[in-house]
């Protein structure tokens, strides 16, 4: 399998990215294609021992920023790492495309060069979430600010398909995000969203409150991209700031600083399970190509994870479980 990686996608790029490229080829057995300045590139390689590993470089000369507009970055930046990842993809060179970079130029990129799965109005970028029994996987969380019902009902459908397909969750509950579990709650999309998800073939279970995410109570959770991404980007801050006042508060206490050397392995287990490192990155399902896109502060381990999360989807053929749900799922 051979996986392209954005090198130059991230806050930190390409140095973390060549490294969490390389604990993937040894962790995952898989080829990683580095794209990006080939120089740059090359002289963090030369940092590492990369003896016997599937690595390689193609090289590409223009990078597509954060701050550029991806619309117009993607047209225009041709030689960009995003624009000839998409390609070796498209061109069957590579089984999928990673990034942490522009995630507006990644999905832009990914419409312009892989295009849509016949079928497929808008692409939704998803993501795995934490609960009280495991995870959830909610879509969308920042592809689309502003969405029309049936666009709600094939997000529903692609998160399905993932969930039960690439996450193993057989039947998995689908629910819509409203602020009421009651039917008849919400705005008019998600009214009218409602009714489509009702009358689809999909395990509905209705409409779940912000609050029910945590809690476990859907394995995919429905929403519009503004929406969703307040979602992550709340939940993100409040376990950042969950972890900062436990450590803070344990340290004024001597007797606790004890209790936190005893539980120490128990304090690591939950840091992880609420460290965005560990699920790696987002799939934005509904482009022509398996295409993940990372966080943009990501470091190896998420940068490793996110090549993780590809294979995943290429192993359990994640494009032709969508393409056969939109054909018979609706």
């Amino acid at each position: 399998m051979r996986i392209v990686l954005d090198a130059m996608g991230g806050d930190h790029a390409p140095r973390v990215v060549v490294e969490g490229g390389i604990m993937a080829v040894r962790e995952y057995g898989i080829e990683v294609v580095l794209v990006g300045p080939r120089p740059l590139v090359e002289a963090e390689l030369a940092r590492h021992d990369t003896a016997g590993l599937s690595l390689s470089v193609v090289h590409a000369s223009q990078v597509i920023e954060m701050t550029d507009e991806p619309s117009m970055a993607a047209r225009q930046k041709k030689d960009s790492s995003m624009v000839i990842g998409m390609n070796l993809v498209k061109n069957g060179e590579a089984d999928a495309f990673t990034t942490a970079g522009n995630s507006g130029g990644a999905l832009a990129a990914a419409l312009f060069h892989l295009g849509r799965i016949e079928g497929i109005k808008r692409p939704a970028l998803s993501t795995i979430f934490p609960t009280r029994k495991g995870f959830c996987f909610i879509s969308d969380i920042g592809a689309n600010t502003d969405c029309k019902p049936d666009y709600l009902l094939q997000f529903g459908i692609m998160g399905s398909v993932y969930a039960e397909r690439v996450l193993g969750i057989p039947n998995p509950r689908v629910g819509l995000l409203s602020n009421g579990e009651e039917e008849g709650k919400g705005s008019i999309l998600v009214k009218e969203a409602f009714k489509l998800l009702q009358n689809s073939h999909l395990n509905f279970i209705g409409n779940v409150e912000g609050k029910d995410i945590p809690a476990g109570l859907a394995d995919v959770v429905v929403t519009d991209g503004f929406s969703g991404n307040v979602v992550i980007k709340l939940a993100e801050g409040v376990a950042a700031l969950l972890m900062e006042v436990m450590e803070e508060e344990i340290k004024k206490r001597p007797t606790a600083v004890l209790g936190a050397l005893l539980a120490r392995d128990a304090l690591r287990a939950v840091k992880s399970r609420l460290d965005y490192s560990e699920y790696g990155g987002a799939p934005l399902l509904g482009v022509d190509g398996v295409v993940i896109v990372g966080h943009g502060r990501s470091n190896a381990r998420a940068i490793k994870n996110m090549v993780r999360v590809a294979r995943e989807a290429v192993e359990k053929g994640m494009l032709a479980a969508i393409q056969e749900g939109i054909a018979e799922r609706v």
